[in-house]
């Protein structure tokens, strides 16, 4: 009978364990495509040549959750993206090293907008699927 009881115990351990795993948290990473991509002016400085970008981004969250977050708020992230590609100029676009910094830079705004909108920043990484600047 202890034997029997041994078993059962050892049998239930591992389905114990994978239940409490599911239930910390969701772990199911998305990538969220911000459609359409975003085109527009930048380097508004008088100059006469017009200068164009087209960004296509993606975001990567974390859960079901996040990535329902995310998509309610769309509006607020690509209005404070817009305003971020505004301010560039010809030499923050310029090389790659740059580009990594206004990307580093426009998940950090985001996440404060998704900060100061849910509590949490929800957004774990912005992604360039495309930039393109002319």
């Amino acid at each position: 009978m202890k034997a029997w009881i041994m078993l059962m115990l050892a049998l239930s351990l591992p389905m114990a364990a994978v239940a409490e795993e599911a239930k910390e948290g969701d772990t199911k990473v998305s990538y969220i495509s911000l459609s359409p991509p975003f085109v527009g002016n930048y380097g508004l400085d008088g100059s006469p040549k017009l200068k164009v970008y087209k960004a296509d981004i993606a975001l990567r969250v974390t859960g079901d959750e996040a990535a329902k977050l995310v998509k309610a708020n769309d509006a607020l992230i690509r209005n404070q993206l817009v305003g971020l590609f505004t301010q560039q100029t010809s030499e923050t676009l310029g090389n790659v090293e740059n580009k990594e910094k206004l990307r580093q830079e426009a998940l950090k705004q985001i996440q404060q907008v998704m900060t100061d909108e849910t509590g949490k920043p929800q957004i774990d990484d912005l992604l360039f699927n495309n930039l393109i600047v002319q």
